[in-house]
């Protein structure tokens, strides 16, 4: 019994970290809130692979994973980034800074109701999955100095565009752990938390960009496929231009 138990340990630690997250943000320290969902990622990549090492897998765990997710990579994601850069009127209004910022945990929701009842592509998740997606948008609220203001906007929307998106991105679920290896996991997920405490800055940003070319790897997907469909539109039209042309003569 206590063995079918160890994946929600996990996963109720991805949740309580995201919680935790929300709170850091609200007393001005996002950049150890965002490594607190990156450590979130790392118990969230863990307690599936825990689950099936373990023969452990069960509706419950499931479900508890997706309630989780919504919080620590969607709702703490979207607190970051609107705490650190979207909380200005004088730069955004509030009420389109408070509709983008629901907008993105509402779209991870939809994405994972989506893939708790709709069967996926073998090797594949279609659209973004809401981990990568939050660890992206919390990297990148880091950036806010940096970047305008819009342009985080603009990103927060394409985010969650990509989520709900049809776009395939490849999963790594193949990367199993040997049932044997099992009790190095707390090893791992505790040296990643000392890390993340002492440069919690440094691990984030640097996190940042495997985050951002993976999300960029589907959006290349998909404008590479609007491309195909007009190509293909373009010569069937020409096809039947011509054979209109050859019936006329």
């Amino acid at each position: 019994m206590l063995t079918k138990s160890i994946p929600s340990l996990f996963t109720v630690g991805n949740l309580f970290l995201g919680v935790l997250s929300i709170i850091l943000v609200f007393n001005n320290q996002p950049e150890r809130a965002a490594v607190l969902v990156i450590v979130a990622m790392l118990l969230d990549g863990l307690d599936g692979r825990v689950a099936r090492a373990l023969n452990a897998q069960s509706e419950f765990g499931k479900e508890l994973d997706s309630l989780s997710d919504v919080i620590s990579f969607g709702v703490a994601p979207a607190f970051i980034m609107y705490v650190v850069a979207f909380n200005d009127p004088h730069i955004i209004s509030p009420a389109l800074a408070w509709i983008i910022t629901a907008l993105f945990p509402i779209c991870g929701a939809l994405r994972l109701a989506r893939f708790n009842v709709i069967a996926g592509v073998p090797g594949y998740f279609i659209g973004l999955p809401i981990p990568a997606a939050g660890g992206v948008l919390c990297t990148l609220a880091l950036f806010h100095s940096d970047i305008n203001a819009y342009v985080l906007l603009v990103s927060t929307l394409l985010l969650s565009y990509l989520m709900v998106s049809t776009v395939k991105y490849p999963n790594f679920k193949k990367a199993g752990i040997p049932k044997a290896a099992i009790w190095i996991t707390p090893i791992i997920v505790a040296v990643a938390v000392l890390i993340a405490i002492k440069w919690p800055g440094s691990v984030s940003k640097m996190i940042f960009v495997p985050l951002l070319l993976y999300a960029l790897y589907g959006l290349k997907k998909n404008v590479d496929g609007i491309f195909i469909r007009l190509r293909r539109r373009n010569k069937r039209k020409g096809v039947v231009e011509e054979n209109s042309v050859k019936s006329d003569l």
